[in-house]
């Protein structure tokens, strides 16, 4: 039994956004948005009536689990701000969870605080070419996962101008990864991060070779140029992350401490 303090469950998502859908029908509508490996639902939930999409994306990987929580306050917020969205013109669809096979092998185990071998022993990461956002680098053509083509049909369908990627790590503090420089985001993020008491990460591996306009935010680099080292494969070509570009759009990465 998970605790109160505890990440919320898969299907506990999916039953808030069910509720928060027959609460306010005239703002929210609930979907499938495709299938997993195991055939387990890929919901799309929707808030707003804009021609402008802004996607939202948990469960990208699945001991990755901050992702959920936080897709339930953003589509409040939307609720709530309902006059601010229809004046932007924009609709605001998360999806609830991109890998929930994954995902529900990391509810198990104790819940609440605990050692970090403990944490590790209870602790479910899929290998590269078994993560959705990922896989394109790693399969070849025709061997797509499902949850991966379900993404790339989302933002193809929505035309997507902003997917927003939440993503966990274990240490250090917050950072996020742009496929487009957004000018000035550097010091809001900074602002937000500190009156959360939450630290800034100011260098990361996934990052070290993408230029950095300001603490905390890192950049694709031009085409061409090294994006990590050289052991290991590029991120960006072949990943759901540039899919926007098509549209004019923009794909942000935000890793937040699990802690």
């Amino acid at each position: 039994m998970r605790g109160p303090d505890a990440y919320p469950t898969v299907s506990g998502v999916a039953a808030a956004a069910r509720v928060l859908t027959r609460r306010h029908p005239d703002l929210c509508r609930m979907r499938l948005a495709g299938e997993s490996r195991a055939g387990r639902p890929l919901w799309l939930l929707s808030v707003g009536r804009g021609s402008r999409h802004v996607l939202v994306v948990a469960g990208a990987h699945p001991d990755e689990q901050a992702g959920g929580a936080t897709v339930l306050w953003l589509a409040e917020q939307a609720v709530h701000d309902r006059q601010r969205t229809a004046e932007a013109d924009l609709t605001w669809d998360f999806l609830l969870c991109l890998d929930p096979d994954g995902t529900v092998l990391n509810e198990t185990g104790p819940a609440g605080p605990r050692p970090p071998a403990v944490h590790y022993r209870h602790t479910y990461r899929p290998a590269a070419a078994e993560q959705p956002e990922r896989a394109g680098l790693f399969r070849a053509p025709g061997d797509e996962l499902p949850e991966t083509l379900a993404l790339l049909a989302v933002i193809d369908e929505l035309r997507t101008v902003r997917l927003c990627s939440l993503h966990g790590t274990d240490v250090g503090g917050s950072w996020v990864r742009l496929t487009t420089d957004v000018p000035g985001l550097a010091e809001p993020f900074g602002k937000y991060a500190a009156e959360l008491d939450i630290p800034v990460q100011t260098g990361a591996y996934d990052a070290l070779f993408r230029p950095s306009p300001g603490p905390g935010v890192y950049v694709l680099p031009p085409a061409g140029a090294p994006e990590r080292a050289a052991s290991g494969p590029a991120y960006a070509p072949g990943s759901t992350w540039t899919r926007p570009q098509r549209y004019g759009g923009l794909t942000a990465l935000v890793e937040t401490p699990m802690w």
